[in-house]
């Protein structure tokens, strides 16, 4: 039976995971996330989602090690997770009432030097909100550990005005693309699980 690791131990990416049904586990890959300024958000998570994933393919070889990153763009900066609620609030207010791009780097790594890549690109526009609207909005928490300070599968949809794109992308793993990359690597869906031997 092939042996499928998430380099992740996001919780939205483990439950979109789950949602496929297929036999996997999470694994922190445990790596440095900086990366040259110079870089474009869409090369950035590309850089990445292969970082994460060599570092998790390197202590298990035989398996296969889906990796992942995600930033966000807007009129040419580079969003990653803000480290205190002031840097989120200032992410924030250069989200709302405009129009930005979320990037999300995928890297397969499998047995035998197997390597699939991809970048997948959702365009998201938020209302304009007044000041105490975005004070309760952070008054929440839902800007820890995200890139642009939201989380769409959380309160954060009440910022969405309108979404171009894969919305799964949005939450942290674009699962078109992850299914496209698994079917191509051989891996069969909608089976059973093998009941436990006694």
């Amino acid at each position: 039976m092939r042996t499928l690791i998430l380099a992740s131990t996001s919780s939205a990416r483990r439950a979109l995971m789950d949602g496929l049904g297929l036999p996997y586990r999470a694994e922190s890959p445990g790596v440095e996330e900086d990366v040259s300024p110079t870089l474009s958000a869409r090369e950035a998570v590309q850089v990445l989602a292969g970082r994460k994933a060599k570092a998790v393919h390197a202590r298990h070889p035989e398996a296969w090690v889906l990796g992942a990153d995600q930033l966000v763009e807007v009129q040419g900066e580079v969003l990653s997770k803000p480290p205190d609620r002031e840097a989120a609030k200032r992410q924030l207010g250069k989200l709302l009432g405009q129009t930005h791009d979320i990037c999300t780097g995928v890297c397969l790594l499998g047995p035998g030097g197997h390597i699939a890549e991809a970048v997948e690109v959702s365009r998201l526009t938020f209302y304009p909100v007044r000041d105490e609207e975005l004070e309760r909005y952070l008054d929440l928490g839902e800007w820890q550990g995200c890139a642009g300070s939201y989380r769409v599968e959380g309160a954060g949809q009440a910022l969405l005005a309108r979404l171009e794109g894969d919305r799964t992308n949005v939450q942290g793993l674009p699962m078109l693309t992850v299914v496209r990359m698994l079917r191509d690597a051989g891996f069969p869906f909608f089976e059973r699980p093998e009941p436990l031997k006694p």
